[in-house]
């Protein structure tokens, strides 16, 4: 499972022309489903995200994470995060989670975080839907966590 967190002053998601989710300071996630992941993955990406310091102490230094400093989280599905770019001109996407399986990981995900940081400051894209994802990064500061699938047979 990966996370491109941003760090962001404000983002929200649109879906055909509706907003659908808003935040203000806080993180902008882009979550990728990858096969393999499970309810594992889910949680410890989240607990990652949500202690993850990028947000600045007094004296300037990135040593504050969104739950010390009380800010939103906004979360988009992101499938094309599982893309294997490896080689060639164009993505593939054999690496994604089958869509059943990733909106339910989805899904766990918003709760993981709703039980950490409450309901009101979480806020979602809508999963499989075209959205337009509106940000101003703070920074810019953004970073790629991912949590290892498991192993194939365990």
């Amino acid at each position: 499972m990966k996370g491109l967190i941003q760090r962001v002053s404000e983002a929200s998601v649109e879906v055909g022309g509706r907003p659908i989710g808003a935040i203000g300071q806080g993180i902008l996630l882009l979550l990728g489903v990858e096969r393999g992941d499970g309810t594992r993955q889910a949680r410890e990406l989240c607990r990652r995200i949500l202690s993850y310091r990028i947000f600045p102490d007094a004296q300037g230094r990135m040593n504050r994470s969104v739950m010390d400093e009380g800010a939103a989280l906004l979360v988009v599905p992101q499938f094309t995060l599982a893309a294997d770019t490896r080689s060639g001109t164009r993505p593939g996407f054999s690496r994604a989670a089958e869509p059943a399986r990733a909106e339910a990981l989805y899904c766990r995900f918003l709760e993981e975080a709703r039980q950490a940081l409450g309901h009101e400051r979480v806020s979602e894209g809508q999963f499989g839907a075209d959205m337009q994802v509106r940000l101003i990064n703070d920074g810019p500061v953004t970073f790629l966590l991912e949590v290892a699938p498991d192993e194939v047979g365990k």
